[in-house]
C-alpha cells in the first residue's frame, strides 16, 4: 500500500472517529477546503461548509449518541470505501416529513457503506457518500 493511501485511510478513520464526539472543527479539517455530502437514500446534498455543518447539526438532534464502527475499510484509486455500523438511540425530536416523532429511547443499529473521494494526489477529502436504507432506522425504531 502507497503512503498516500494509508494517508486517505487515517483521514477517513480519523473523519468518522472525530464524528462520535462532535468536533466539527475538526471533521470540516478533514475535507479538502470544500465540504460535501451526497446521501444516497435520500437524494439530499449538503454543499459547503454551512450547509454540511448545518446536516451535522440537525441529524445529532434525535440521536446525539450517533455513533459508528468500521467493520471493513479499502482503497482504490481515488476513493477509500468503508463498511461499517451506525448505531444511535433515538434521544431528540425526529423529524419525518411533516411529523415529529417524540423520543423513544429506542436504540438502532444499521449496517451501512460509504465513500469518501480524493483529488488526485491529495489526502483531504472531496465528498462523503454514504449509501443506506432510511427505512431500517424507522423499522428499528417501530416506525415503520
Amino acid at each position: 500500500m502507497t503512503d498516500l493511501a494509508q494517508r486517505r485511510i487515517q483521514c477517513v478513520l480519523d473523519h468518522m472517529a472525530l464524528e462520535i464526539p462532535h468536533d466539527w472543527d475538526a471533521v470540516i479539517a478533514t475535507f479538502d477546503g470544500h465540504p460535501r455530502y451526497e446521501l444516497y437514500g435520500t437524494g439530499t446534498v449538503f454543499d459547503g461548509e454551512e450547509a454540511v455543518r448545518h446536516y451535522f447539526h440537525q441529524s445529532r438532534i434525535p440521536f446525539p449518541d450517533q455513533a459508528n464502527e468500521v467493520i471493513a475499510i479499502a482503497h482504490a484509486d481515488d476513493t477509500v470505501l468503508v463498511e461499517f455500523w451506525l448505531t444511535g438511540t433515538h434521544l431528540g425530536p425526529l423529524k419525518m416529513g411533516d411529523t415529529v416523532i417524540e423520543p423513544s429511547g429506542k436504540a438502532f443499529r444499521m449496517r451501512m457503506a460509504a465513500s469518501f473521494e480524493f483529488a488526485p494526489g491529495k489526502d483531504r477529502i472531496l465528498c462523503e457518500r454514504p449509501y443506506f436504507d432510511q427505512t431500517l432506522i424507522a423499522k428499528q425504531l417501530g416506525l415503520a
